[in-house]
């Protein structure tokens, strides 16, 4: 079992930057693909970024180049940096966990926990 809990999410104005953090529990961390996803109203839930128990990453091309995805396996944590923000940036962001073999990284239905989800606002 794995639990999630996002943090840092905020309002910002365009061009801005901020940090989300995402602190889980389970002994399982460390073996897991992890992700950020996000879902603006009126809109589906769409990928952001993962990364592997090994520290690869994979963005969206939206966010590749301003985003920047890590992990602290011995603090259980992973981070979402995130620059240059624009409005259309503006959504609920989750953080996610899966198996490392339970398919595509980039697919939300792949994922098995999900945390609460944290709101970012890009003003403009």
């Amino acid at each position: 079992q794995v639990q999630l809990v996002e943090s840092g999410g905020g309002l910002v104005q365009a061009g801005g930057s901020l940090r989300l953090s995402c602190a889980a529990s389970g002994r399982t961390f460390s073996s897991r693909t992890m992700g950020w996803f996000r879902q603006a109203p009126g809109k589906e839930r769409e990928f952001v970024a993962t990364i592997t128990s090994g520290s690869s990453t994979h963005y969206a091309d939206s966010v590749k180049d301003r985003f920047t995805i890590s992990r602290d396996n011995a603090k259980k944590t992973v981070h979402l940096q995130m620059n240059s923000l624009k409005p259309e940036d503006t959504a609920v962001y989750y953080c996610a966990a899966k198996s490392a073999y339970s398919g595509a990284s980039y697919y939300w239905g792949n994922y098995d926990y999900w945390g609460q989800g944290t709101q970012v606002t890009v003003s403009s």
